[in-house]
């Protein structure tokens, strides 16, 4: 039952490391860019939820949807302002440019909100669910995460697939000069792109201070790491690679924690995506991309 139970963690985890890595991904795909600032939106998105909740006296559903909403419009600020200038830049330039984003919301964030540590609500009401005669036990955190994490996925799915802005998405992704002579508007497309990201970030960093009820200015920091990897493991650029990646990263890391070591469960993360991407450099899921010359 304990190889269960920490399974199950897993998945949990892994679940929210998926959310977060969709917004990786789906930049990544569409605007080719690595956001590192994504991180920090999570722990934003985790202030207003706290402030709105303890402070305001908020019910979780609108002060998750507020978040979610603040979250947004950061994200698509942030690319106007930071990232919009740099398109045509080198990749160098927006990777210096996106981790000088994030070091200044963490810093605006200890300056508003101090160093100390907060200790969060859970957004989750539900019972925990007793099964085999209560040997096994699974939290509500962990049956919404699950659940909210499958309902991303799909319904993002069909979003890129179903609707003309996802297909824009997918026309920019393949690329940007051929779908503005088709008629997308690519900026406005790439502005989508990272208000879906960020929304989605508010609520994995929601559900991510709902299993783990601790949040300071460097809460999203190494969830936005691990969600970066796997985003990588699974294959940057694809929708399921980011449920894979992120589903296997999260039980990896649970299970190196519970059998291996609490201390080493990162180092053996990364480890494994080493040894993954010496295998298949463009991850599980990923594909070879060709260079026109």
């Amino acid at each position: 039952m304990n190889f269960l139970s920490y399974l199950i963690n897993g998945i949990s985890l892994g679940s929210v490391y998926a959310i977060i890595a969709l917004g990786y991904t789906m930049v990544y795909g569409i605007a080719k860019m690595l956001n590192f600032a994504h991180g920090d939106v999570i722990m934003v998105g985790c202030y207003v939820t706290f402030l709105s909740m303890s402070r305001m006296g908020w019910h979780p559903l609108p002060a998750v949807l507020l978040s979610m909403i603040v979250c947004t419009v950061l994200g698509v600020v942030i690319e106007k302002i930071a990232y919009k200038p740099l398109r045509r830049a080198i990749p160098l330039a927006v990777l210096i440019t996106a981790i000088g984003v994030s070091y200044f919301l963490q810093n605006a964030a200890l300056l508003l909100f101090g160093a100390d540590t907060k200790s969060f609500t859970s957004v989750v009401t539900l019972p925990a669910l007793k099964l085999a005669g209560g040997a096994l036990t699974i939290s509500g955190t962990t049956i919404v995460t699950v659940v909210v994490c499958i309902v991303i996925m799909v319904g993002l799915s069909l979003f890129i697939k179903k609707t003309k802005a996802g297909q824009a998405m997918l026309a920019v992704s393949e690329d940007k000069d051929a779908a503005q002579l088709m008629g997308v508007n690519v900026n406005a497309t790439i502005s989508l792109t990272f208000a879906i990201g960020s929304g989605l970030a508010a609520i994995a960093g929601v559900l991510f201070c709902s299993a783990y009820p601790t949040l300071t200015p460097y809460t999203g920091s190494m969830p936005g790491i691990k969600a970066f990897t796997a985003a990588v493991f699974g294959g940057i650029g694809s929708i399921p690679g980011a449920l894979i990646g992120g589903i296997l990263l999260g039980v990896i890391e649970i299970l190196g924690r519970a059998y291996i070591s609490s201390q080493l469960s990162d180092a053996i993360v990364f480890a494994v995506l080493i040894i993954v991407l010496l295998v298949k450099p463009t991850g599980i899921l990923g594909k070879k991309m060709q260079e026109k010359v």
